[in-house]
Parts: C-alpha cells; sequence; structure tokens
C-alpha cells in the first residue's frame, strides 16, 4: 500500500519535473520513488568510498589549474 506524501517544489521545476517524468513514460510520484530507491541502493558505502579511484589529480602544467591555483591558492 502505498503513503501520500506532500513535497514541496519550486513552481518553475514543477512543469519541467512533469514533463521529464512523462518523457520517461512514468508519474512524477513514480520518477521520485525511483530516484529514492536508486540513491537508498548505493550498497551501504559513503560519498567517498563511490567515487575513491574515480577522479585524477590535476597536471600542475594544465594551463585550467595554473589558471584556478592563481585564483584561490
Amino acid at each position: 500500500m502505498k503513503t501520500k506524501l506532500t513535497v514541496t517544489i519550486d513552481p518553475d521545476l514543477l512543469p519541467v519535473a512533469k514533463l521529464y517524468a512523462k518523457s520517461q513514460g512514468k508519474s512524477l510520484s513514480a520518477l521520485i520513488e525511483d530516484t529514492l530507491r536508486e540513491l537508498s541502493a548505493s550498497d551501504g558505502k559513503s560519498f567517498s568510498e563511490r567515487w575513491t579511484g574515480a577522479l585524477r589529480l590535476a597536471d600542475h602544467g594544465d594551463a585550467r589549474f595554473e589558471a584556478l591555483a592563481k585564483k584561490y591558492l
């Protein structure tokens, strides 16, 4: 049995979300439910555990690195 839930959402986002759900052949409720199931099915891994090894360090000679280092470091 399903339980009703009231969700507050930005009024500009609602029509976009409804169109996206429709494009996926789902109701907005089904889309939210599926997304919450996916998010909760992360095998109990933390954010850092899921991303460990997925990113590489920037090359210090990279122009983007140099620009960001100059701006923020």
